[in-house]
């Protein structure tokens, strides 16, 4: 009795009024509230579904799979039409959705990185929640991609030996609840294996343009789809059980997938089948204050990114908000005025190296590629093990691809622009289109501002950028924002200068390959990399580039070298590095296997000598080079 009478009076402190509501029972299983509870704030329920972008939801016009709870959600609440992830990958979206920060804020974007950050200063939104009185439960996925406190350390109840999915049912009496319902059935794994004898006919897959029309294609979105139908199934399950409870019509029920995806060039890539999310959101009549638009079974324009949600789930339970929150709330009272652009990050992914930033409008897109000179579809044991991507990739190497569906495979150019309205598989780059100038510089600034005001982290090697915060004793988070360690200005405009592949900043490169920072130098060499044979004349600046303390330089010098025509010690220096021992082995097999046949040798000796052939998800980068040379 008095344990109840305390939590009585913490939770009227809150400002919440206790109901009725499911007793917690010993044996983690209350019974179903049948009586309506009369809360000053909702309780929120967050149905996450994984890898599915807008196109595999049969209400935002998807024709591959039929998903009717999803459907029947939107006819009772309001489906968004601008929702976009912020990193188009589970890991670093989750530490996003965590935090309420971006992932380039606080290091913490490359896939499986688990960076430190300063917890004393950023707080987990659960815990923000429970401190406003909410239960709040999560027993499936965490995989917050962040190190120094475990992931599910802040949920009242995140599974374990009160086996129950639905963690509302573990509530005090009277309480309040936030539950996070995630569903795996559309996960990536699910596209994997065999792909015979699917529910969905393979001959009414609709295609992305990219994609070439191949058996194991469709039969690969045909399996995919049979996935998709499954996990919307999950969706009305879970509405079920809390329509069994009586607790429908007193909670907020938030339906989104957990980014875009899941056929080879839409998960893990910031076009628009990775980013462009289902939201759909029902709020019960006796919160209608808090419609978005006029009635329920209306679609509401408003840009939303991931980064909004947190800080928005906070708003509706008036809980305290901290300034480390980067979003903007969109629901309730106390909705903020939307952001204008959306901003997206994307870099390594597993074994693969890659840097990409987006920054987009409702229509438009903006992508610079920092990574440039690694094509987008560069080998990723996980993606493969998809028969799709392996049919596509055999397609293109016996030259049967077009322009369209063979770009996947081929380097980039620095800079990408899509008008989404008319072209939403992103496969006309219009960057160069003159009436769309205008456009396009108008994002490039926005970008810009963006990336000073999160104090970017991606401005600099994965690798390099953990050795400069380890020998200060500081966290990734911390780092980037000591301009005496971190000039990020200074950073971006020569990262703009080697993108641009302009002769006539030859000699500022030259420049910077003297340069006392290791990270001007790294792009004054890149810079030199991507003018090609421009470049030919400072063979000698390459050369001594062999010797740099910096191991990313001496790479990137190396393939610049071989690509020149003068591989002799360019070479030895790779050889070194892969026998002898580098401090970005990442970088290296992914550089070896950039610059193609002249290093097919390095490889050979690799495998001969023993070498690891297996990476995280499958075969390594080095071993799958091997494995297509027969060695």
């Amino acid at each position: 009795m008095i344990a109840l009478l305390c939590v009585f009076h913490c939770f009227i402190g809150y400002g919440l009024a206790v109901g009725a509501a499911p007793n917690a029972a010993t044996d983690g299983e209350p019974e179903p509230d049948q009586a309506s509870v009369n809360l000053e704030r909702p309780n929120i329920l967050w149905i996450t579904s994984e890898d599915n972008g807008v196109s595999w939801i049969s209400c935002y016009g998807g024709t591959n799979a039929r998903t009717p709870a999803i459907d029947q959600l939107a006819k009772e609440g309001f489906r968004y039409t601008h929702c976009f992830d912020n990193a188009a990958v589970c890991a670093p979206t989750r530490s996003c959705w965590i935090t309420g920060m971006y992932g380039v804020s606080n290091g913490t974007q490359p896939m499986r990185s688990r960076n430190e950050i300063p917890h004393n200063q950023i707080h987990y939104y659960p815990d923000l929640l429970k401190q406003a009185g909410y239960h709040t439960s999560n027993p499936g996925k965490t995989d917050y991609n962040i190190g120094g406190r475990p992931d599910k350390e802040c949920w009242d109840y995140a599974g374990g030996k009160k086996q129950t999915q639905y963690g509302w049912k573990l509530r005090q009496p009277g309480q309040p609840f936030f539950a996070v319902m995630n569903i795996n059935d559309s996960h990536e794994s699910r596209a994997h294996g065999n792909v015979e004898n699917t529910k969905r006919d393979p001959a009414e897959m609709k295609l992305y343009a990219y994609h070439p029309d191949l058996p194991d294609v469709r039969k690969n979105y045909a399996k995919y789809a049979d996935a998709v139908e499954r996990m919307d199934r999950k969706v009305g399950e879970i509405i079920a059980e809390l329509k069994r409870d009586g607790l429908y019509d007193d909670t907020i029920v938030v339906y989104n997938s957990d980014h875009g995806g899941v056929m080879a060039r839409s998960k893990r890539f910031l076009y628009a089948s990775g980013v462009h999310c289902p939201l759909v959101i029902r709020i019960p009549e006796k919160w209608k204050q808090f419609y978005p638009a006029a009635r329920p079974g209306t679609t509401v324009d408003r840009l939303v990114s991931f980064v909004d949600m947190p800080k928005t789930w906070l708003s509706l339970a008036g809980a305290e908000i901290p300034d480390q929150f980067q979003g903007r709330v969109f629901l309730g009272d106390g909705v903020e005025s939307p952001l204008k652009y959306h901003f997206g990050f994307r870099e390594r992914a597993d074994e693969r190296l890659d840097n990409v930033r987006l920054m987009r409008d409702a229509r438009f897109a903006y992508h610079k590629n920092y990574m440039p000179y690694a094509p987008a579809g560069q080998h990723l044991a996980y993606l493969w093990k998809a028969p799709l991507t392996t049919a596509w990739e055999k397609h293109h190497r016996e030259g049967k691809t077009d322009e369209i569906t063979g770009r996947f495979f081929r380097p980039r150019v620095s800079e990408e622009f899509y008008d989404n309205e008319s072209d939403f598989d992103n496969v006309h780059n219009l960057i160069n289109v003159p009436e769309h100038q205008a456009k396009i510089a108008e994002l490039k600034s926005a970008m810009r501002a963006k990336q000073l005001e999160l104090r970017d982290s991606g401005l600099m090697p994965e690798k390099m950028r953990e050795r400069r915060a380890a020998a200060h004793n500081v966290t990734l988070y911390e780092l980037v924002r000591d301009d005496s360690l971190y000039p990020l200005e200074q950073y971006l405009d020569i990262a703009d200068l080697a993108l641009a592949r302009d002769a006539a900043n030859l000699n500022t490169f030259v420049t910077g390959m003297s340069d006392g920072d290791e990270v001007v130098r790294w792009w004054s060499v890149v810079g030199l990399h991507l003018l090609g044979g421009d470049a030919a004349e400072v063979i000698d600046v390459l050369e001594r580039a062999l010797q740099d303390d910096a191991h990313e330089v001496r790479m990137m010098a190396a393939w610049t070298l071989v690509n020149l025509g003068h591989p002799d010690d360019a070479i030895a220096c790779l050889d070194s590095l892969l026998f002898e021992g580098t401090n970005n082995e990442t970088m290296l097999h992914n550089v070896i296997d950039w610059m193609g046949e002249p290093a097919l040798p390095l490889v050979k000796k690799y495998v001969e000598n023993g070498g690891n052939r297996q990476g995280r998800y499958g075969i390594g980068v080095l071993g799958r080079i091997a494995k297509l040379n027969g060695w």
